[in-house]
């Protein structure tokens, strides 16, 4: 049981700190103190969800339903690109704001916008399902212990998201001018669109 929970831990962590629309946004979150506990929340019990399902073997159900993967792929790719537009917008004409101790209260954007964006950047992302649905689903049937390895890529996914939400705090100094909020909000805008296109183009 140790075996297969360490092992669904290193699999999740190799899985999840690769640099992706979710982790993005988080960090973005984290930096701007908006609602960091909603959003780590809400990605870490969305994945807990989504592997859950995978070792249930909803994986192997959902590869029986192309048309769904189809649909989840293309809402996807319009959403990511659309945030990605809108981040490339606020480096093209940024609002003035910046990263202090006190304008992180000042310009919160509301709680159900963060949380919708949460939960659309996780369950319209079809990387999510193979990684968490399918891989780490598959990957569990083949341990002794398949749900103790689930716990593991959990617990993975978990501490990821805690640390990089409560952590990117501390990038606050590097944050601390218009310029480098243009800069960052053009580098995410240059990701998501990215990553938005390749969902339509490479399948």
């Amino acid at each position: 049981m140790l075996v297969s929970a360490a092992a669904g831990l290193g699999l999740g962590f190799s899985l999840i700190v690769a640099i992706g629309a979710q982790n993005l946004f988080v960090l973005r979150q984290g930096m701007r103190r908006e609602h960091v506990v909603l959003v780590a929340a809400i990605c870490a019990a969305s994945d807990a969800v989504l592997i859950a399902l995978g070792v249930s073997g909803i994986g192997l159900a959902l590869q029986a339903l192309p048309w769904l993967t189809e649909i989840v792929r293309w809402a996807g790719a319009a959403f990511l690109v659309t945030y990605g537009c809108l981040a490339a917008r606020r480096a093209w004409r940024p609002s003035g704001a910046v990263l202090t101790p006190t304008a992180a209260t000042a310009t919160q954007t509301g709680a159900i916008a963060v949380a919708s964006t949460a939960l659309a950047l996780t369950w319209l992302n079809p990387h999510v399902y193979l990684d968490t649905v399918f891989l780490l689903g598959s990957i569990a049937a083949t341990h002794v212990s398949p749900w103790a390895f689930a716990a593991g890529a959990i617990v993975a996914s978990a501490v990821w998201f805690s640390g990089l939400a409560f952590g990117a705090r501390y990038l606050g100094r590097l944050l601390s001018t218009e310029r480098a909020w243009r800069i960052l909000d053009a580098s995410i805008a240059v990701v998501m669109i990215g990553l938005g296109i390749s969902l339509v183009v490479f399948r």
